[in-house]
């Protein structure tokens, strides 16, 4: 096991006030990073990058707010993780849009072991709920940490499951924040025991936009994810996409065709994920991809960007770009520049607000 280091830079402020900059995505963080090396320098350079990009500058996060959330998350007991450093997740770091900074609270220890998410119905059936529970226990027991969302049902129970053993819950809100609030105590005790972790700042109320990108945290710190009951157009059904979209195993639990909340976890198996039915099922399943994902993490290197534009080439990639997203690759591909020069491209439109970034390594004009 891994032991958890205190990793952060003296510059965090700087870190954090670029992160919470509004135009400031996951994935320009981290170009941003890559391209000038230091947050403070990427901050200077924000305005002339829009310019580029035809745009609005970003708005810059106001230092005092930077150091009032600062300040916020010490008096909850609570600490930041930034990507990069020791302590941040190797398999989230390896996710396209890894969140820059996470707020923890708890045993950071256990995003470095074995990992795997459980999520399934809120309103789910109590044999179902009791499946959750005994499973996330025996996985547990067998050294997987078990994540989840510390939503209503499937996701309690997997928690209550697995506290003795660890578990994380991901967060929608901030980490000061229990939702629903029947789970207030339940969010403390995982606090003591395992791990809260929230991408969002202190006090932020959770809203219906946040929980998809909650949902990416919590199959980005697994090498699978286990839907037990689901039904369809669910967050779990999300959560299911989202994990095989990253490259890691999807799995679910059977259920009766007469139950409308089984029949998101039918169309998964229909589909081509893994039908588990106990902890076994579930093992079988992580082993092999648990070493191939350690081996993603170890040969995985950042995307390079380049230092400057050649005359035309924002031109050329604005023009391939439009309302429907398409692969980065194919972007490459068409233009004919080099892959630096098309992140930087993109980078630029980014943050001149003019680019959405999709899953799968997808962009679109706005």
């Amino acid at each position: 096991m891994r032991r958890a280091l205190t990793s952060l830079p003296p510059d965090l402020p700087d870190h954090l006030r670029l992160i919470r900059s509004r135009g400031v995505g996951p994935v320009s963080y981290r170009q941003l990073m890559q391209r000038f090396g230091s947050a403070a320098e990427a901050i200077a350079m924000l305005p002339e990058l829009a310019r580029r990009g035809r745009g609005r500058p970003p708005t810059l996060a106001d230092p005092r707010d930077i150091a009032a959330e600062m300040g916020a998350v010490e008096r909850h007991g609570a600490r930041y993780l930034l990507v990069g450093t020791v302590e941040y997740p190797r398999l989230l770091a390896e996710i396209d849009g890894a969140p820059p900074l996470l707020t923890v609270k708890g045993d950071v220890a256990l995003t470095h072991r074995p990992c795997v998410a459980m999520v399934g119905a809120r309103n789910a059936s109590a044999a179902a709920c009791r499946l959750a529970r005994q499973l996330a226990n025996t996985l547990g027991h067998a050294g997987q940490v078990v994540v989840s969302g510390l939503a209503r049902g499937i996701d309690s129970a997997a928690h209550d499951g697995a506290l003795p053993t660890g578990t994380i819950a991901v967060i929608a809100g901030g980490i000061d924040v229990a939702y629903p609030p029947e789970n207030a105590e339940r969010q403390t005790d995982i606090a003591e025991q395992g791990l809260v972790v929230a991408e969002m700042p202190p006090g932020t109320q959770p809203t219906a936009r946040h929980f998809p990108n909650r949902n990416r945290i919590i199959s980005g710190l697994c090498a699978g994810t286990i839907v037990v009951e689901a039904a369809p157009r669910s967050g779990s059904l999300i959560t299911a996409r989202l994990a095989g979209e990253q490259g890691r195993e999807v799995m679910a639990v059977p259920g009766s065709p007469l139950d409308p909340r089984a029949r998101g976890c039918n169309g998964l198996i229909r589909d081509g994920a893994v039908l588990v039915q106990d902890a076994d099922d579930v093992l079988a399943t992580l082993g092999p991809i648990d070493a191939r994902m350690e081996r993603v993490a170890e040969e995985r290197a950042p995307a390079p960007i380049a230092e400057d534009l050649g005359e035309g080439a924002s031109e050329r990639v604005e023009q391939l770009l439009g309302p429907v997203a398409v692969g980065v690759d194919e972007v490459i591909r068409q233009s004919g520049l080099t892959p630096p020069e098309v992140q930087l491209a993109l980078l630029e439109l980014d943050l001149a607000g003019r680019l959405d970034r999709h899953a799968g390594g997808k962009v679109s004009l706005r």
